[in-house]
């Protein structure tokens, strides 16, 4: 059966809930959550043709159309959403994708839905306006729009030969450099500029501005939160491991985090700040803090639901659904409240050299100990894998569930231990 339609007016009955952008992950935590061929995914044609979404989009038993549409047309957001009338039953309008936060937006607002609010999304997909628009409003690192090697070279001359070079919209760690005191500028410059990810951005989608900032030292954490008419409504502080050096990709999440009181009350103020200052209204943020001698430091914030299994663990983690809750606050069905942790479950991803996989072992013998909760490897002998420099470069997981931060750290590292992947590495 096709779901792929032309047009609105072709739109099935039944249809409940609009998802703006393609995502295996959120459609496959829909299922049991929403009706039956309930959900519409708008997406563009570059991002179908690429990911084959035609093909694979009937197998959501969720998913009841899809419409190719400019979901990451972020300058004519507003206009798009003029010329689409809002379907009978639909009730909720989702960010399923980063690139697709400001056109959710402009449709919940065309149609007097909750969202995030224009203005606010905008701001949130463009990491040199979120710096603007909230200094003086939280802490966070010095910082400039560059264009050219020199300069990012007078701009690390002043930060101790240090620097934090990145796009401004982009995702997953993708193009996050940091340069040293021997790091050629114009080498780094060209690599952060090239960074892409062409199956899930359109090709019409502006090339935004790069950013280089000063090098923060302290434990990271995200903060994810439920947020209704500007009023943070449910809260979870996750911590971060990150792997050391020059690509900062995070390898490992800890729910919640086991935070002093005073550093976690901070870290809620500094959110509270946060929303206030980006106009932020209702629906999902995901925001990440270095903790500078225990005061949270922005590092940049997303307006949709986490990535890396984070809602999983909150899940395992809190009574209830995030995703559950999400929902109900997008289409006014219920205000999801405050909810206190009874466990702590984590997630650590693989880290493997690049080169060429030889031999997978010890995946059953880390499923079956206590705690675990899933492991997946993607890989097979005789697969690439690359050395990691994104999110997207991961190639497999551990999940655990345990009474304590302490018990689960344990677990997880009991089960990586356990697995094997070995790899005749390139060079």
């Amino acid at each position: 059966m096709s779901l792929v339609i032309d047009n609105l007016a072709a739109l099935p009955p039944g249809i409940e809930t609009i998802a703006v952008g393609f995502s295996r992950a959120l459609l496959s935590d829909l299922e049991g959550l929403v009706p039956a061929r309930s959900v519409l995914v708008l997406e563009e044609p570059d991002v179908i043709a690429a990911r084959r979404v035609e093909s694979i989009i009937d197998s959501f038993a969720c998913a009841g159309a899809l419409l190719a549409a400019p979901t990451q047309d972020e300058d004519d957001a507003r206009r798009f959403a003029a010329t689409l009338e809002r379907p009978d039953g639909v009730g909720a309008v989702v960010p399923a994708v980063e690139y697709g936060v400001v056109v959710a937006a402009a449709l919940a607002d065309a149609w007097g839905l909750p969202g995030a609010g224009v203005a606010a999304a905008e701001t949130l997909r463009d990491k040199a306006r979120l710096r603007a628009t909230v200094s003086g409003d939280v802490l966070q690192p010095d910082w400039s729009v560059v264009s050219t090697a020199d300069e990012v070279d007078r701009f690390r001359a002043e930060h101790d030969g240090r620097c934090v070079l990145k796009p401004s919209n982009r995702q997953a760690s993708l193009g996050v450099h940091i340069l040293g005191p021997e790091s050629d500028a114009a080498t780094v410059l060209a690599a952060v500029a090239d960074a892409d990810e062409p199956s899930l951005r359109a090709s019409t989608l502006r090339t935004g501005e790069l950013l280089v900032e000063s090098v923060l030292v302290g434990p990271e954490i995200s903060h994810e939160a439920l947020v209704l008419d500007g009023r943070v409504v449910f809260a979870n502080t996750t911590a971060k491991q990150v792997r050391p050096g020059a690509r900062p990709v995070e390898t490992g999440h800890l729910v919640p985090a086991p935070l002093p009181a005073s550093t976690a009350d901070a870290v809620e103020v500094a959110v509270g700040r946060f929303v206030a200052a980006t106009g932020y209204r209702t629906g999902v943020l995901h925001s990440e803090w270095i903790l500078v001698d225990g005061r949270p430091h922005l590092v940049e914030c997303a307006g949709r639901l986490p990535g890396d299994h984070i809602d999983v663990l909150i899940d395992l983690a809190y009574p209830g659904s995030l995703l559950s809750d999400y929902i109900a606050l997008l289409s006014r069905r219920s205000t999801p409240g405050r909810r206190e942790a009874t466990a702590t479950a984590s997630i650590r991803f693989l880290d493997l050299p690049g080169g060429v996989v030889d031999a997978v072992d010890g995946v059953h013998e880390a499923t079956v100990l206590d705690d675990v909760v899933e492991v997946e490897v993607d890989v097979v002998p005789g697969d690439r894998v690359r050395s990691l420099a994104s999110s997207w470069d991961r190639v497999g997981h551990v999940i655990v569930r345990s009474a304590d931060a302490a018990s689960a750290s344990a677990a997880v590292d009991a089960a990586l231990r356990r697995i094997s992947v070995a790899v005749t590495a390139d060079g």
